[in-house]
């Protein structure tokens, strides 16, 4: 564990934290205009740390910041769909969600990569993180769309829920976005391979998991289109590719970083 951070950066973080923490505890009690204005600040608290953290560490990146960010990412997402549709219920899980990822990116703040190898590798990491998060909300869509399932099988349901197929629809329109932000990222690899690592293309644990999470996705994609499949089936894949994903790089370096203590 590595707690060694600038004040400015550690305040924000825990501003953040906190913040997240009073929405996933106090949502209730606190009222929709309270929790709202808390969960704007604390998403800003939230984007300032991630900012602070490249501008004062260039070059560095680690498990956790990956997963700050595609955090960070969702909640940017959830909170433009809240937008368009209020019906859509779930802040207090990734409030819960943030607080845990802003406190592991303090935790394991990542290794620093003084010299960039090439001026498209930061490209090649955006790409990544954007796959991260558009397949993270897919998942949490996922997640969301088996909650109001049940809840309709059981005559639970709310007045104000969002409907199933509506939720099915936008957790597909994620996949096919992550997916082709995944391709795109995969193209890069093999086009800048040389450039970004000096020794052209090589399957290491990364790239073989993210090719397994390519196919897994296209399968899903391709089923969806063919087959039209649907419901417990679709998230099921949905749930591997995610993992498969994860493993690409958050897993890799989280071994390494995390128990192994190697940069």
């Amino acid at each position: 564990m590595i707690l060694t951070t600038s004040p400015l950066l550690l305040a924000c973080s825990l501003a953040a934290a906190v913040g997240y923490l009073v929405v996933a505890l106090g949502h209730r009690a606190l009222g929709t205009r309270t929790t709202q204005a808390i969960w704007m600040l604390t998403w800003a608290l939230h984007g300032a740390s991630l900012l602070i953290y490249w501008l004062e560490s260039p070059g560095r990146f680690g498990f956790a910041s990956a997963i700050s960010v595609t955090t960070w990412l969702v909640s940017t997402i959830y909170g433009i769909e809240t937008q368009l549709q209020p019906k859509l219920r779930a802040r207090w899980t990734l409030a819960t969600l943030g607080a845990a990822a802003v406190i592991l990116n303090l935790l394991y703040p990542g290794s620093v990569h003084p010299r960039l190898p090439s001026v498209w590798l930061p490209l090649h990491w955006a790409l990544g993180i954007a796959s991260y998060g558009l397949i993270g909300a897919a998942v949490f869509h996922a997640l969301l769309l088996r909650r109001a399932d049940e809840a309709m099988r059981h005559a639970h349901a709310e007045d104000g829920q969002m409907p199933v197929l509506a939720l099915e629809r936008l957790m597909f329109q994620f996949v096919a976005a992550g997916f082709l932000f995944l391709s795109a990222t995969l193209v890069a690899g093999v086009g800048f391979a040389e450039v970004l690592y000096g020794n052209g293309w090589r399957w290491d644990h990364k790239t073989v998991f993210s090719v397994l999470a390519w196919i897994s996705l296209a399968t899903l994609l391709t089923a969806r289109w063919r087959l039209g499949w649907r419901g417990k089936r679709a998230a099921r894949l949905l749930y591997v590719s995610a993992g498969l994903l994860v493993m690409g790089y958050v897993g890799t370096r989280f071994v390494l970083e995390a128990l192994l203590h190697r940069g």
